[in-house]
C-alpha cells in the first residue's frame, strides 16, 4: 500500500509540473523555421545541400541547482541522428572465441535480429590491447559519432576509454545484448536523446534534431523532450525558468520564459517543506518519547523482584560481613593478651628496726694508708721525678775534672 501511494503521489507531482509548463507550440515553431533559415542562410554558395552535421538542441535554464546528479534518456518520436552517422558497439569477450569469431558472432547476431545501424564492432580485448596508445584512442573518437556498449562491461570502459570521451560527451551508452527486442531498443538509443543535470550549474543541453528535418517533426521532438525532462528531474515545485533553441553556431532562441510569480510559488513551496520536516521531527521525538516511557515501566516491573532479591542479598552480606569483622577483633585482642606478658608486683620482706645502743668510746685508730694507684696514673700531689743523667754526660764530666 505504501509503494502505491508513493506512486501516486510521484505521479500526481508530474501531472502538476506539466499541467504548469504551458508550452507554446506555434512559439516553438516560429523558432525553429527562424534557426533553419539562418542554417541555410550561413551555408556556402557551392554546397548543394544543406549540412546535416547541425545539431539542433534545448537549452535548459533550472531555477535552482539541483542537490543531485542525473541522466535522463529522453525519447523521441523522429529520429534525431542522420543516417550518415556511424555508430561504434564495444561487446564483451565471448568464452573460448578469439576476437575475430567475437566480431563475426555479433555481426550474425545483429543481422539475424534486424539491427543495421551499427557500423563497426569492437571487442573488449581488441580495446585493451590495439587502442591502448593515446593517439589511437583519439582516432577512435575522431571516427565515431556515437558509441553503445554491452551492459556487462559498462564499468570496465573509462579506465580504458580515458578522459577526452566524457569531454567531448561522446561516452558509450548501454545497451542489453540478450533482449528479444534488441532492435527496438538499440533503435530507440540511437535515435533517441540524453541529458545531464549536473549539481554543479543551472544549466543543461539536450540534442533533439538536426538541420535536415522538417520544422513539424522539430517541434514534436522538442514538445516530447520538454515533458520527459519536467516529470524525471528530482526537484520539487517549478523547476524550469528558460527553454532556448539553438544550434551549433547560432543564438539561443527563446520558446519559453517563466513568470516571476513561481518565485513567491518556491518559497511557499519551501515554507511547506520546512514545515512538514519539523512536524515529521517532532512526529519522531514524541514516538521516541513513548517508546522510552514504555521500555523504562517494563523495565521496572521487571526489576522490582529483582530489586527486592539484591536489595535482602545486600543485607545478609552486611551482617556477614560485621559478624567477619567482630571475629577478627576477637582473635586480635586475643593475640596481644598472649604477647604482652602481665606484671605482677613482688612482695619485699619487710624489716624490723634496729634498736639503738649507747655508744662506747673507742680508741682512735690509725689512718688506712693510701691504695697504690692503678698502673698509667699518677698522683696529685707526688711530685714528679726528675730524669737521670746519661752515661755520656758521665764520661764528659770526668774527662773535665782529669784536664
Amino acid at each position: 500500500m505504501r509503494g502505491s501511494c508513493k506512486h501516486v503521489k510521484r505521479a500526481g507531482s508530474m501531472a502538476e509540473k506539466t499541467e504548469e509548463l504551458a508550452l507554446d507550440r506555434s512559439q516553438a515553431k516560429k523558432a525553429v523555421q527562424a534557426l533553419q533559415a539562418f542554417l541555410k542562410s550561413k551555408s556556402t554558395r557551392d554546397s548543394l545541400f544543406l549540412d546535416e552535421t547541425q545539431q539542433i538542441s534545448l537549452l535548459f535554464t533550472l531555477w535552482k541547482i539541483p542537490r543531485q546528479a542525473q541522466t535522463i534518456r529522453i525519447p523521441l518520436p523522429h529520429g534525431q541522428r542522420p543516417d550518415t552517422d556511424e555508430v561504434c558497439l564495444f561487446t564483451r569477450d565471448e568464452p573460448n572465441m578469439t576476437s575475430d569469431q567475437t566480431q563475426r558472432f555479433y555481426k550474425k547476431l545483429l543481422e539475424e535480429r534486424g539491427v543495421k545501424s551499427i557500423s563497426e564492432i569492437i571487442p573488449y580485448k581488441v580495446l585493451r590491447t590495439e587502442y591502448k596508445p593515446y593517439e589511437a584512442k583519439r582516432r577512435l573518437l575522431g571516427n565515431f559519432d556515437l558509441f553503445l556498449s554491452d551492459d556487462r562491461i559498462r564499468r570496465l570502459l573509462p579506465s580504458h576509454l580515458g578522459k577526452h570521451f566524457y569531454e567531448r560527451k561522446k561516452e558509450p551508452l548501454c545497451v542489453n545484448l540478450q533482449s528479444k527486442q534488441l532492435a527496438r531498443d538499440i533503435q530507440r538509443v540511437i535515435q533517441g536523446s540524453s541529458m545531464k543535470v549536473t549539481n554543479k550549474g543551472c544549466c543543461c543541453m539536450a540534442r533533439i534534431g538536426h538541420s535536415g528535418m522538417t520544422a513539424d517533426e522539430v517541434t514534436d521532438n522538442i514538445e516530447a523532450a520538454v515533458k520527459t525532462v519536467v516529470s524525471k528531474l528530482r526537484t520539487k515545485g517549478p523547476v524550469i525558468k528558460l527553454i532556448h533553441l539553438k544550434s551549433q553556431t547560432s543564438v539561443a532562441l527563446p520558446i519559453y520564459t517563466s513568470d516571476l510569480s513561481h518565485l513567491n510559488v518556491l518559497e511557499e513551496a519551501q515554507e511547506q517543506a520546512q514545515a512538514a520536516r519539523k512536524k515529521q521531527v517532532a512526529a519522531k521525538k514524541k514516538v521516541k518519547k513513548e517508546q522510552k516511557e514504555k521500555t523504562t515501566e517494563k523495565t521496572k516491573k521487571t526489576d522490582a523482584p529483582s530489586e527486592k532479591k539484591t536489595e535482602k542479598k545486600k543485607k545478609k552480606k552486611e551482617k556477614e560481613e560485621k559478624a567477619e569483622a567482630a571475629e577478627k577483633e576477637k582473635e586480635e585482642a586475643k593475640e596481644e593478651e598472649e604477647d604482652i606478658p602481665q606484671l605482677v608486683p613482688i612482695e619485699t620482706p619487710s624489716k624490723k628496726p634496729k634498736l639503738e645502743k649507747p655508744s662506747k668510746k673507742k680508741p682512735l685508730e690509725k689512718a688506712p694508708e693510701p691504695t697504690a694507684q692503678k698502673k698509667g696514673t699518677k698522683g696529685q700531689n707526688k711530685p714528679t721525678k726528675k730524669p737521670g743523667k746519661t752515661a755520656s754526660q758521665k764520661l764528659k764530666r770526668k774527662v773535665l775534672k782529669s784536664k
